[in-house]
Formats: C-alpha cells, sequence, structure tokens
C-alpha cells in the first residue's frame, strides 16, 4: 500500500495540510494489519493539471510498474489529477496491471465496476474548477497589466535589483555591461561576437553564469526595460492544462508604459539599436536576372561588406583571397560581377585592400585636419538635416490652436443642442471637427518630427565628439572607425572612391594610391 499527497502552492496554509496529509497516511497505513506500507508519495507546490512536473507522482508510477505497490490510496480526484484525460489513462494503465486506487473524499475504489464512470464525472468537475481558477487568475493579471503594474523579473533581468521601496533600482556594475552590449552593437559587433567578448572577459550573466549565449544578448538589446519602458503581455498561456505559452500577436491587447523605472539606456540609443537590428535583419539574398545583386546577409567581420559598393551596378562589394605563385593577395570584387560574369557589370575594377584603406584614411584625416573646412562642412550639414523647416510645424503652437479649436467645438456645440433645426450650426460643426482632424494630423506629425529631431541632434553630437576625440588623425586603418564615421564606399572607378558620411550629405572623392 501506498499513499500519494500533493498542494499545488507554497503557502504556510498549504504546507502545512501536505504536512498533515503525510502524517494521516503513514500513520492510517500503518494501524491497518492487512496493509504494508511501501512508500508516502507527496509532491509540494506543484499543480495537478499535468504528471510532468510531479516527480513523485511519476516515481509512484515507476514503482507500480515494477510491482512494489499494489494499492494506492489518496484523498481525492483532485489531488490526484485536475486533468480528465490523463486521470483517466493512469486509473486505467493502473487497474489494468491489477492495481487499484481509492479516492477517500469521493468512496472509489478503481478495481469495482462502477468506478470509471464516477471518475470521469468527478474528475471532470475537478478539471473545471482548475480551469475557473484559472481564468480568474489571468483575468486578475489582465487587470493588474491594464493598470500599469509591471512584474519585474529581477532573477533573469542584468542591471536592476528590487529595492528598499520594492521598485526597480540600478546596479552600476550590471548596468555597465547591458550599456557595453549596446555600443558594441552600434560600432556593429554581431550578437555573436558581443557574447564571445563577455565570456571571454568572465563577465556573469544576470543569473550568474560566466557562459553566454547569443540569445542572452539579444533578449538583452530587445528589452524595452533598459529604456525605463515596460510593454506587458507580449505572451499569453493557452490554457491551464497544456499550459503552453504563445507570443501574442494581436490576440489580446498589449500595454505600453512608458517611463515605469529608471533607465540604464537612453531611448534615442535603444531606438537605434532596433533599427540597425531590423535593418541586418533584412538583408537578404537576391539572385535575380538584373544588375543589382544584395548582399546575402549582415557581415560583422569587415567594415568594407557593409559599405563598399560598385558604382556602376550598385551591387556590393566581396572579400576575396587570390594565390598566385604561393603569395596571397587580398581583394575586393563587384559581387555581381563574381556571380553573373560581364552580362550585367561590365567594367567594376577589382580593389586591392591595402591601397582601399590608405585611400580611406586619407579622407578621414582630411575631414579632421581641415577644422574650418571639411569639418565645419560636415557639421553644418549635420544641422540642416536636424533643423526642421519653417515655423508652421511649431509644436506649441499647433496645440495651442487646437486647444483653440476646442473651445470653440463645445460653444457651437451648446448651439447646435439649443437650436437642432439649424443646419447652419451642425454643417459649422462638420467643418469644425474636420478642421480638428486634419490639426492632429499635423501635431502627430510634427511630434514624429521632434523625436527624429532628438535623435538626430545625439547622434551629430555622438559623431561631433568623436571628431573631436581624434583631433591628432588616425594613425591607421581600423573597422570601428570606419563603422563609426562611414555611411558608403562608392566605387567610381579604379582610381577612384566615393566616400559619403553617417548622417549626412557630405560626399568626399579620393583617389587610389
Amino acid at each position: 500500500m501506498a499513499a500519494y499527497c500533493r498542494v499545488s502552492t507554497d503557502s504556510e496554509e498549504q504546507i502545512n495540510s501536505y504536512t498533515a496529509q503525510k502524517a494521516y497516511y503513514t500513520q492510517k497505513i500503518e494501524e491497518s494489519p492487512d496493509w504494508e506500507l511501501a512508500g508516502i508519495f507527496a509532491d509540494e507546490g506543484i499543480t495537478g493539471t499535468s504528471m510532468k512536473k510531479r516527480k513523485e507522482f511519476n516515481r509512484m508510477i515507476t514503482a507500480c510498474k515494477r510491482g512494489g505497490i499494489d494499492l494506492i490510496l489518496t484523498k481525492s480526484l483532485s489531488r490526484f489529477a485536475r486533468n480528465t484525460v490523463d486521470c483517466l489513462e493512469t486509473v486505467r494503465m493502473l487497474k489494468a496491471r491489477g492495481i487499484g486506487v481509492i479516492f477517500e473524499k469521493e468512496n472509489i475504489n478503481t478495481l469495482t465496476e462502477s468506478s470509471e464512470f464516477l471518475i470521469t464525472l468527478f474528475s471532470g468537475f475537478a478539471q473545471a474548477e482548475s480551469e475557473s481558477l484559472s481564468s480568474n487568475i489571468q483575468l486578475g493579471i489582465r487587470m493588474a497589466m491594464k493598470e500599469g503594474k509591471v512584474n519585474f523579473h529581477y532573477r533573469s533581468m542584468l542591471g536592476y535589483q528590487r529595492g528598499a521601496d520594492g521598485k526597480p533600482e540600478i546596479v552600476p556594475e550590471e548596468a555597465e555591461v547591458v550599456r557595453r552590449i549596446f555600443r558594441r552593437y552600434l560600432e556593429g559587433c554581431s550578437e555573436g561576437q558581443i557574447q564571445r567578448e563577455l565570456t571571454q572577459d568572465g563577465i556573469a550573466t544576470a543569473k550568474g553564469v560566466k557562459a553566454w549565449s547569443h540569445q542572452i544578448v539579444h533578449n538583452i538589446l530587445t528589452n524595452e526595460k533598459y529604456a525605463g519602458d515596460a510593454l506587458l503581455q507580449k505572451t499569453f498561456t493557452t490554457d491551464c492544462i497544456s499550459k503552453k505559452v504563445k507570443k501574442n500577436t494581436g490576440e489580446l491587447p498589449q500595454y505600453y508604459i512608458k517611463d515605469n523605472h529608471p533607465a540604464i539606456i537612453p531611448r534615442d540609443i535603444y531606438q537605434r539599436v532596433q533599427e540597425e537590428m531590423a535593418r541586418r535583419t533584412s538583408k537578404r539574398k537576391i539572385l535575380q536576372k538584373s544588375g543589382k545583386t544584395e548582399q546575402g546577409k549582415y557581415s560583422a567581420k569587415y567594415a568594407l561588406s557593409e559599405r563598399l559598393v560598385c558604382g556602376e551596378c550598385g551591387s556590393p562589394y566581396k572579400r576575396c583571397t587570390w594565390a598566385r605563385n604561393g603569395v596571397k593577395r587580398i581583394v575586393w570584387r563587384c559581387v555581381s560581377r563574381l556571380e553573373f560574369g560581364k552580362k550585367y557589370c561590365h567594367n567594376s575594377p577589382s580593389m586591392a585592400e591595402d591601397k582601399l584603406h590608405t585611400a580611406i584614411l586619407t579622407v578621414l584625416n582630411r575631414v579632421v585636419e581641415a577644422s574650418d573646412g571639411l569639418q565645419d562642412e560636415l557639421a553644418e550639414t549635420l544641422r540642416m538635416v536636424c533643423t526642421p523647416e519653417g515655423d508652421g510645424n511649431n509644436l506649441m503652437e499647433l496645440e495651442r490652436n487646437m486647444e483653440a479649436l476646442t473651445t470653440r467645438q463645445n460653444t457651437l456645440l451648446d448651439q447646435v443642442l439649443a437650436h437642432m433645426d439649424d443646419l447652419t450650426l451642425t454643417e459649422q460643426l462638420k467643418a469644425l471637427l474636420e478642421e480638428k482632424q486634419h490639426l492632429q494630423t499635423r501635431i502627430d506629425a510634427a511630434k514624429k518630427e521632434a523625436a527624429n529631431r532628438i535623435n538626430e541632434d545625439s547622434r551629430m553630437a555622438e559623431l561631433a565628439a568623436y571628431l573631436e576625440e581624434h583631433l591628432s588623425g588616425f594613425q591607421q586603418y581600423d573597422d570601428g572607425i570606419v563603422r563609426q564615421l562611414v555611411e558608403r564606399i562608392t566605387v567610381v572607378d579604379a582610381e577612384t572612391i566615393r566616400i559619403k558620411f553617417r548622417y549626412s550629405d557630405v560626399e568626399i572623392e579620393q583617389a587610389m594610391c
């Protein structure tokens, strides 16, 4: 004879019940002369809707299959299983082996003929009760989300800990690791490269493990909580039986809470990372009968893989190694030329890597050295890009106009209600509502422009600061410098390249040395 007991939570009241169940069954079996104790199997803090995580239950079933148990004693069907299918399958399997289960509350012995009908009935009630309870819990969670209550999982959140007031507070040492991850990604590193760097440096993850994975880095880069915000209900549980967690793609409402807690990453930096991630993900190789061939995927190994393009067909250049007479030479070649020969791209030259590096370095130093020339031109172009055109979209002025229209609308609405038959007033109200809708569109556009301007101001300041740090010039070519300053390099011909700088329209031609 064996006994099985279970409680579904770790609350003090449930733990007392758990202890009492074990003591009760131990005493009951030992006091009966016809029964010999084969063991007390007890699961603590485990749900009964699934058998997968119930270690003691599964250990008991294994003992039954090995012939070590002839009869099982348990409090009720709900303690045995809240899933009708699991309950019936288990009871039938045990019955086929001559092993009975006695449910004390329902007074059922599974070895009797009428037991299956009663088990189906009572276990159905138990499952329905579990589903109802789960539904109520889910409703409570969703109501809390709607009210903007954010649940923080501190164990998996690098950079935050629960403060004395119960709210999230920043852990400075961990926050610096998070900033490093975002910074390195914007410098052009892949998630895999960042993962290897952190592992090599012996830095621990949020769970204290000094072995990083690509997924951990990706999760940090895409987690809006690091920008001080919180997106609620990203996933949901389909039902309490299967417990399958599904990504929320519109089945349930989501709630975005801004400025919920202190930010580790500025919002504009976080947004730039999302844009860069989307840009890298969008790179898909297009093999088609046309002059332009797209790059297959983002490459973080060489900065020129992202930036060097053919001036004739627009295809990217690819790094190749030529070997002749035992001597290796690194060159860059047009991808279309490599795949289709001269069919679409006729005159694109092969560019020696060392000469490319020298030409690029020359242009970068020209920008740094020309304090009142190219550098000023670059800064002026950046300022032009970041300055809105005209005063018509002044946000404060538009919002004042909206307030005035709302006041006029309220007055006109009172007049319409007082003179329901006056069609002129109705037409005026209709025209006013259309004007408000048009003005709201302009306000939305102005807000978006203001947000973009803030981002551009931040990028301009970052670029200006970077140039300021290198007033002495660059001594040698470096991929990191190119990623920081250069947007595109066009191969004009075998003797000339044209470099376009980031966040501006400045382009500089440079002869190959």
